[in-house]
């Protein structure tokens, strides 16, 4: 295996963690410093810590994964900075964690697409797990985040053999052989909404049926009441009669929206789509 300290893979890394400054700016309205270098296991790695293990596959003509692991210190103040800027001021573990884990997710996306530029084919995100690789990689990348004055631990980051080929392949064009090339890729992936026209996993996936539903409020009920339910209960929901509803498509908020009748049914009309941070309030 080549080594990611090699001059062909540090325009990639250095760009794609960098990136992770752009995804957190964007959730949290902070810009953290962004340091990064290549460790060995057993430094990149502290023994002692708690670690948020993370196995992200990826697909170009074979299968290949990535590694991060993240101590606690690190996902619990990242996650909380970002579910406040939300509005929420407090929030339960899981919560923190699985807002991480979506920062992570956007963070490796913006690596496939930067790969895809670099090799001129493109390597699709595939499922990923809360699982530790069965065997440590022998180099790590250590990304470390400051926000002001505050030092996270250093988040680490390992390839496996297929995906660390790419790296080193020959770049499909000269433009993206600089690193600043790379980072105008990443930018586009972190901070635009769009899809790639060319993304052949997209096509794949545009005939694929998604539940939508309306929501009209909610509310919470002791279970004394819950059970003093019958024909002609009224329960009272959190959102006034002139308040917008929201659409939910596969259980997660996209829009807010008018209820209309068209004719003789009952429809929405979309009046707004919602932001990454009013998607993260809808966790709660």
């Amino acid at each position: 295996m080549s080594s990611l300290s090699e001059h062909s893979a540090r325009p990639i890394l250095g760009a794609w963690a960098d990136s992770l400054a752009q995804v957190l700016e964007s959730m949290t309205d902070q810009r953290p410093a962004v340091d990064w270098c290549v460790l060995p296991a057993q430094e990149a790695i502290p023994a002692d810590e708690d670690i948020l293990w993370w196995t992200q596959g990826f697909h170009h003509k074979t299968e290949a994964e990535a590694w991060v692991a993240t101590s606690r210190q690190t996902w619990e103040y990242a996650g909380t900075l970002t579910l406040k800027a939300a509005g929420l001021e407090t929030s339960s573990p899981e919560e923190v964690k699985n807002t991480w884990l979506e920062i992570l997710g956007q963070w490796l996306s913006a690596l496939a697409r930067a790969l895809t530029s670099h090799a001129g084919s493109e390597v699709a995100c595939q499922a990923g797990a809360e699982q530790a690789p069965s065997e440590r990689p022998a180099e790590w990348i250590s990304v470390t985040l400051c926000f002001g004055e505050t030092r996270l631990s250093p988040i680490a980051v390992a390839f496996s053999p297929e995906l660390d080929a790419i790296f080193h392949t020959p770049p499909s064009s000269a433009e993206d052989s600089t690193e600043t090339g790379y980072s105008e890729a990443l930018v586009h992936s972190t901070e635009s909404a769009g899809t790639p026209a060319n993304s052949r996993t997209m096509d794949l996936l545009l005939d694929v049926e998604l539940p939508v539903s309306i929501s009209f409020g909610k509310t919470q009920l002791p279970l004394k009441d819950v059970l003093r339910l019958t024909t002609g209960s009224i329960v009272e929901l959190n959102r006034g009669v002139g308040e917008q509803v929201e659409v939910l498509v596969n259980h997660c908020l996209v829009a807010r929206g008018e209820v209309v009748v068209v004719e003789g049914n009952y429809g929405v009309r979309i009046q707004q789509i919602v932001s990454r941070l009013d998607r993260l309030r809808s966790l709660r």
